[in-house]
């Protein structure tokens, strides 16, 4: 059982293969929904549709990077919580 740090809010890891594979799941709904849209001739939702799967394709790349970079964003339950300091470089 892990000591609780009061500093979970700050330090909160996100279970990032989960928010991967959503993402890939909005990604397919915002393209099926820019395709029926145009097709309907609604330009308007067709490219709030598109401009939703260009922010999810951002997020997958952030996601993706944050995933490749090991375990400072994705860690292992043998890995402490992460303190990330007061904000100035080398301080506590």
């Amino acid at each position: 059982m892990r000591v609780r740090t009061g500093s979970e809010p700050r330090t909160a890891r996100s279970p990032l293969r989960i928010r991967f594979w959503l993402g890939v799941w909005g990604l397919i709904w915002a393209g099926a929904g820019t395709a029926a849209f145009a097709l309907a001739g609604r330009p308007g939702w067709a490219a709030a549709c598109g401009l939703l799967a260009v922010v999810v394709v951002v997020d997958l790349v952030v996601v993706r990077r944050h995933i490749r970079q090991g375990p400072h964003y994705q860690p292992g339950p043998d890995i402490p919580p992460y303190d990330p300091g007061d904000g100035r470089p080398g301080g506590r």
